[in-house]
């Protein structure tokens, strides 16, 4: 590990218990900067609302940490809109954000067209699938960026049980992402959960970033905003334990794709031959192939989208 990543640990990698919520409001109110929590959802309803309604209760009605929740549904087929606009969220559909440049599948297509639809300083990023939720995960994540004002993002990092056993989730990040960041970024092998979907940032950081429509955005974000800023200005903090519903083996494989994809952008902004992944499953006659595309296109900073920029003229 390089001496630059051993001092960022211990420097820029905190507990949520290191800042109370008193300070963190006391922060708020000095500064007098506005937080918007964003949940990206798709067919998420045994979960979404619990998610909101602990934050209402905890940080909007307890205490005045956060100013709006917006649920921005990809799609969902269930009843995703329906709970999160019962529990008190702002429920808002991607297709509805900037229509004239058209939707496409991706987690980071609706984090980027979220941006739109908020109006937050800082922006917060959680995942409509975690059971158990705590409101540590949003004003854990959210405290460095109210209390010191070096710091632009700030990821979650905890413990991820898979089966019951501790410490087993994550396995896209041990497999393919810990170690791209190790070979090619070895500045940000401190994060401990790098592709974890719980992060905030300030929207003049976000607005500056390019997005990759798919499962690559969080990867691409931390590269590049490594590059954009420094690596004093990120920042990771424990919030506990992360439980949510895990993915079969094979959607692993195409999540790993697309990071794949996006770090090797990154390396040389060249052109996969072949920008697709063939996996196997056992049919009737024996093993059949099943060819994806990988997510290869991205979105620009959102400073360069018309209405963005007309918005904050406004």
């Amino acid at each position: 590990m390089l001496n630059e990543v051993e001092r960022w640990l211990a420097t820029r990698s905190w507990s949520v218990t290191d800042r109370p919520l008193h300070r963190i409001m006391a922060a708020k109110r000095g500064t007098g900067r506005t937080v918007s929590v964003v949940l990206p959802a798709l067919n998420e309803e045994e979960t979404v609302g619990d998610i909101v309604s602990v934050i209402r209760h905890d940080l909007m009605q307890q205490v005045p940490l956060v100013d709006e929740i917006v649920v921005v549904d990809s799609g969902s087929t269930d009843r995703t809109s329906e709970v999160a606009a019962a529990a008190g969220a702002r429920v808002v559909h991607r297709d509805d954000i900037l229509p004239r440049i058209p939707a496409v599948p991706g987690k980071g297509e609706v984090l980027w067209r979220s941006l739109l639809a908020t109006s937050g300083d800082i922006v917060c990023f959680i995942d409509a699938d975690l059971k158990e939720f705590s409101s540590d995960f949003v004003s854990g994540i959210v405290g460095p960026l109210l209390t010191d004002p070096e710091v632009d993002l700030v990821k979650g990092m905890y413990d991820r049980p898979l089966g019951g056993a501790a410490g087993q989730g994550g396995r896209v990040t041990e497999l393919m992402a810990r170690p791209l960041l190790n070979m090619h970024w070895p500045q940000l092998a401190g994060f401990v959960q790098p592709l974890g979907g719980e992060y905030a940032a300030r929207r003049s950081l976000l607005e500056q970033l390019p997005f990759p429509v798919g499962y690559g955005v969080e990867l691409g974000m931390l590269v590049d905003s490594l590059h954009l800023v420094g690596l004093d200005a990120l920042a990771q903090v424990d919030v506990g334990v992360r439980k949510h519903r895990h993915q079969d083996g094979q959607a692993l494989g195409r999540m790993s794709a697309a990071i794949y994809r996006t770090a090797q952008l990154r390396l040389a902004r060249g052109h996969m031959i072949r920008p697709s992944l063939t996996q196997f499953e056992r049919g009737r006659d024996g093993f059949e192939p099943r060819t994806y595309s990988v997510d290869t296109e991205e979105r620009p900073p959102m400073v360069e989208i018309a209405e963005y920029a007309k918005r904050k003229v406004a």
